[in-house]
């Protein structure tokens, strides 16, 4: 795979994952990365949280943070709308939370500049 990248958080770099498990595409109004695995790293709570705004209003979720820092790092949807459906129970990173390292040149790059290659979970 020409664009492999390792996803690292933005207040420790700690490897939080990889572009090798990317399974869906960023709806519009949410700035995200959607992968099917994590990082031991990656922690969240068992109490949900309720979006009160923005594209997560009215969805549960759990928050998904950096077991070093404690930075948000992203989600896991538990319910939404239908148009948000496909991305339950999958590991949604916050662009703006995470780092890029790109292996093929070996750079570092924010992750709302990188476009990976279109992916889709089939139905």
């Amino acid at each position: 795979p020409e664009e492999c990248a390792v996803f690292h958080c933005r207040g420790c770099w700690t490897v939080l994952g990889d572009s090798l498990q990317l399974c869906g595409q960023e709806p519009p109004g949410l700035s995200i990365l959607v992968c099917f695995k994590v990082t031991s790293d990656v922690t969240w709570e068992d109490s949900l949280l309720v979006g009160l705004e923005g594209a997560l209003l009215g969805c549960a979720y759990y928050l998904l943070s950096c077991r070093l820092c404690g930075l948000a790092v992203g989600f896991i949807l538990y319910s939404s709308g239908s148009d948000l459906a496909y991305l339950r129970g999958l590991f949604c990173f916050f662009k703006d939370s995470i780092i890029c390292y790109i292996l093929k040149n070996q750079m570092i790059i924010e992750a709302s500049k990188v476009n990976f290659p279109a992916v889709t979970l089939k139905e």
